[in-house]
């Protein structure tokens, strides 16, 4: 990336911070992203400016529940069987976990739920009770491998899930989802490597990353939305 590139961009990053609501410098983040590596730093300059915008979260119970719910469904059909969920078990907009436990398996099922993420809801409302899952302020004050320990632990509940939150939830700054397919297909893509990275070698790369691999991944996420001459390369990116 020229200077003048990296000098347009950064101003670009200080017009829009005001709502994008992360709790770190994305512009230093930028900045060391691109010193760091020059592949990655044309793949910024191809972008453009960092614009991960935070999900609002008022509680972990509800973030996960909706995650639950979503997996494996397209954004419309999730949005009405969680509208269905909410409205079946509660008058109000959010769903309580005593809401849950106390709902039929009869009652999520009719709302358009699987037996397993029905009983996936269950488990996360169970263990909200028993104080296993987190309040806000606790997770604020956990790091993130505690999270990811403590989370995955619950049924239908996996480290990519708890990755997601980290990211758009609560944005931490170093996170890299090794598992997800479209960052290591945005990383092939990047690098023109012909084939995927494994995990382990994606991790090994991304080291000299820290401790901003949460801004490399949305970046790796936006690789596949760039033009390109194949079909793969105009797979469009799920964030």
């Amino acid at each position: 990336m020229s200077e003048k590139g990296a000098a347009n961009n950064q101003s670009n990053f200080k017009a829009r911070r005001s709502g994008t609501a992360v709790e770190f410098d994305s512009d230093e983040a930028v900045r060391k992203l691109v010193q760091s590596d020059e592949r990655l730093a044309r793949l910024i300059e191809q972008v453009g400016p960092f614009r991960l915008r935070l999900r609002t979260i008022h509680n972990p119970f509800n973030a996960l529940a909706r995650a639950i719910i979503y997996q494996q469904l397209n954004g419309t059909a999730a949005e009405a069987i969680h509208g269905r969920v909410v409205s079946s078990l509660r008058s109000g907009r959010v769903l309580a976990p005593q809401d849950v436990l106390d709902a039929t398996e009869e009652t999520l099922r009719g709302a358009g739920l699987s037996r397993a993420k029905a009983a996936a809801l269950k488990d996360l409302a169970a263990k909200t009770v028993d104080g296993v899952v987190p309040t806000l302020r606790q997770l604020r004050r956990m790091d993130d491998e505690e999270i990811i320990g403590r989370l995955s632990g619950i049924r239908g509940i996996g480290r990519w899930t708890v990755e997601m939150l980290l990211i758009f939830r609560l944005g931490r700054p170093d996170v890299l989802p090794v598992g997800d397919y479209a960052i290591r297909k945005g990383f092939a893509l990047t690098y023109e490597t012909g084939e995927l990275p494994s995990p382990k070698e994606l991790t090994q790369y991304a080291e000299r990353w820290r401790p901003y691999r949460t801004v490399a991944s949305w970046y790796l996420w936006r690789a596949l939305d760039l033009p390109r001459g194949d079909e793969a390369g105009n797979r469009k990116s799920r964030w």
